[in-house]
């Protein structure tokens, strides 16, 4: 069974309640009449019930009128969440009035609905750019307890050749979303990560904080942040098996472990790789993928208090309807650990 064969039917047997604000967006109509029609989610719809409906008559998708919708038009439905976003953010300043013209974008109803537990994830970015997808979620939803930035991991299929990885997969972070992370922020990505590739990779978390340093070979204030970074991810889960510095290789060829860093529980068979920078994980992923042929899913967010996804503005269906399975995934598993 493939990693999304497997996380497919986890959402099957657990459908969550989806939200998507993009509702007359055609590619995110499309994958979500496949996600209807295969038992993925529940999906919400921001957008008038007639108008959406009317679009999907034209691309031919029956399945739309079994979603359900919310109108930000309508101020009947959506005044609670007006009242809600006034109340998360009256310490800014924002009044009922400056709340019930916010909520009229859908990004920020979506949220406003997971915050009011009316849903559990959302998907976005089809149409938007991510500044504004990552602000509502930001502005609604915050982060999770204990951690105060949110990252993109992305989960590595490793060709069969290739033998690294656990089930020929790797779990890279961040490689999308902090540019220079201090130690204390790299701390929290690798425990976000971690659960990342527990809940969605499907593996028991071997973590390891990468440098061009292991344990000592070399001296820089670069490699000073990763020893940090690693004692306080420690500090933050105790339980979680982590180790660094540790160089690529130490960190995934057994032999080179071995002999770089003897007696550690994770060189040589880390499945998780946290990169010092943004820069690092960004060349990383994408020397592996173009270089091994690896597949790459993501980016992952992490660290948010519930699931959203920001979509490529150039994604395909199967790239939003694998997003929707994985948000979904990490619905699950955010109920699951709490």
């Amino acid at each position: 069974m493939t990693l999304f064969e497997r996380l497919k039917k986890q959402a099957q047997d657990n459908p969550q309640r989806l939200v998507l604000p993009e509702s007359l967006e055609p590619r995110t109509l499309q994958a979500a009449n496949r996600v209807i029609s295969e038992g993925i989610a529940q999906v919400t719809f921001i957008g008038n019930r007639d108008a959406v409906l009317g679009k999907a008559f034209e691309l031919g998708l029956p399945n739309i009128e079994k979603a359900s919708f919310l109108d930000p038009e309508d101020g009947a439905m959506t005044e609670p969440y007006a009242e809600l976003f006034a109340e998360l953010r009256k310490s800014k300043g924002v009044t009922i009035e400056k709340a019930r013209e916010v909520i009229k974008d859908s990004l920020y109803l979506g949220c406003l609905m997971i915050k009011n537990g009316d849903a559990d994830a959302m998907v976005a970015g089809a149409l938007s750019p991510t500044a504004n997808v990552l602000r509502a979620a930001f502005q609604v939803l915050k982060t999770k307890p204990g951690i105060s930035v949110v990252s993109g991991a992305f989960i590595m299929l490793l060709p069969e050749n290739v033998p690294f990885g656990e089930d020929h997969m790797l779990v890279f972070a961040d490689c999308a979303v902090v540019p220079d992370p201090t130690a204390e922020e790299l701390a929290q990505i690798a425990v976000a990560t971690a659960r990342t590739t527990r809940d969605i990779a499907g593996l028991d978390p071997v973590v390891a904080m990468c440098s061009f340093s292991t344990k000592g070979s070399a001296k820089n204030e670069r490699v000073d942040k990763v020893i940090e970074a690693t004692k306080l991810a420690h500090e933050l889960d105790p339980e979680l098996k982590i180790d660094g510095e540790l160089q690529a290789d130490a960190a995934i060829v057994p032999a080179v472990g071995n002999m770089k860093a003897p007696g550690s529980p994770v060189a040589g068979h880390a499945n998780t790789l946290i990169f010092p920078s943004l820069e690092v994980g960004n060349i990383a992923y994408k020397l592996v993928q173009r270089l091994a042929g690896a597949g790459a899913v993501g980016p992952i967010l992490q660290g948010l208090a519930a699931p959203v996804n920001d979509l490529s503005r150039g994604a395909t269906v199967d790239d939003i309807v694998n997003t929707i399975i994985v948000t979904c995934n990490q619905a699950i598993g955010d109920k699951k650990n709490n």
